[in-house]
Parts: structure tokens; sequence; C-alpha cells
């Protein structure tokens, strides 16, 4: 079983395919995990609506994709200080550990986040960011953030770890969901980003379409993929392999 060894717990990821690496963060909020790309986290049983990297992508690219921290089969502590860079730590720890040099993203959901977390901290080791139904803040989904946190993240990250204390927990999961915009960065930070993005909205409260519109806005190098899901998925597929290669090294 491929396992990274962090702090107090251990990070699980898989590979597929080979070239460029594209480094993949999957939908699922807290309980971010490998299995999200094929099933959909509120009912495995039925197919998403989004293309799976694990095989679309594998024939062009090396495919790393990972369980997040108290997601799937990883695990590591949490401080209820703690934010956006812990996860962050653990994918750039991931990148060390398999010899990665550089790398595109690919992230749907709270995928978009962490991506967007990695181009601010690690701009060097970022060749473009292919982001999926953002998360946001926005008036409509507070409410909504707050109840997920409370019934759904936090209670999944528990099951995943019960070894993890239940009031930092929650005050690390408020931390994080407490910010504006997108969560892990500023406004300022993506319109003094020149990494190319290539923005899909999503268009429900959970992924709000204004936050994609706001991205491509502040985006120098942004592009905008509006159908991407459903119907649009056979689409939506060639779409990101040749956006991906266009921006392959030299």
């Amino acid at each position: 079983m491929p396992t990274m060894p962090i702090e107090g717990g251990e990070i699980y990821y898989e590979e597929y395919g080979a070239g460029v690496p594209v480094l993949c963060f999957s939908p699922g909020s807290l309980r971010s995990q490998i299995s999200f790309w094929r099933s959909l986290p509120r009912d495995p049983a039925k197919t998403p609506a989004w293309m799976d990297p694990t095989s679309s992508l594998a024939p062009h690219f090396r495919v790393i994709a990972m369980d997040q921290r108290n997601a799937g089969r990883s695990r590591g502590p949490i401080k209820a200080d703690d934010d956006w860079a812990l996860y962050a730590r653990d994918q750039i720890g991931l990148l060390d550990h398999l010899g990665i040099k550089q790398c595109h993203v690919l992230g749907a959901c709270i995928g978009v986040t962490f991506a967007l977390k990695l181009c601010e901290m690690v701009p060097d080791r970022i060749l473009s960011a292919a982001l999926m139904q953002p998360i946001g803040r926005v008036p409509d989904n507070v409410e909504y953030t707050r109840k997920q946190v409370k019934e759904t993240w936090v209670p999944g990250i528990l099951k995943s770890n019960p070894a993890l204390d239940a009031a930092a927990t929650y005050s690390f999961a408020e931390r994080l969901f407490g910010t504006d915009f997108v969560h892990s960065v500023s406004r300022e930070f993506v319109s003094a980003c020149f990494k190319p993005m290539l923005i899909m909205p999503g268009n429900e409260v959970a992924h709000p379409a204004p936050v994609a519109e706001e991205l491509l806005h502040l985006a120098p190098r942004g592009e905008y993929l509006k159908f991407w899901k459903g119907e649009g998925r056979d689409y939506s597929v060639p779409a990101i392999r040749d956006f991906l290669l266009r921006h392959n090294p030299a």
C-alpha cells in the first residue's frame, strides 16, 4: 500500500500512467479521498458527473491521487489553530517523497481550495491548475457550510481518526471555512497569480457559480469551461487534457 509517513500518521496515495505529473485533489470537502473521483461522496452507488482523472488522464500524464489527512486511508494530528497550510504541507511533502519538482494540479470542490493554496505556497513547482466547481463563501451558503461542518464534515473526520480531540477538530474546521472568498487564498493573491487556470463553474449552494466567475475575473491567465459536467463530461476530458498539455514544460 503506497503511503508517505508524516509526523503522527501517514498519507495514502496512488499513481497512474506516466509523463508530466498531475497532482489531483478530489471532491468531498474534509473527507476528500481518491474514491470520490469514482463515486459520489453522498451516494457511493452513483457515478459522478465529473471526469475521473485517474483513468481519463493516465494515458497522457503521471497522475497522482491522494487521500487527504484524516480522509480515506490517511491519518494525522490536527490542532485547533491549524489552517489550510496543514494540508498544503502534506501535499508538498508528497511531491518531495515522489521526487517531483514540478507538476500540474487538478482539483474539484475543496480540491480547488487546495490547489490555489499550493499555487501560493510553492509557485515555482506548479505548472498550471485545472479547477472544477470551486467552493467559496457567499451569503447564500454561510448557514449551509456551518451545518455541514457540524453534522457531516467533522463527524466524518472523527470517525476516520477517533484519536483526534473533537473540540480542537471543530475549531479547526470553523477556522477553515470561516474565511472569505475561496477560503485558502485572498482575491489579491489570485489577481497577482500568473499561473494558467482552467476554471469550471459549479451551480449549486456548495459550489456557487459566482465564486468561479470571480476567479475568472481575477485570474490574469484564467480560462473558462462552462459545460463540463453531465452531458458535457465527454467534452471536458479532451478539454482538460489539452489545457494541461499546452502548459507542459517545453
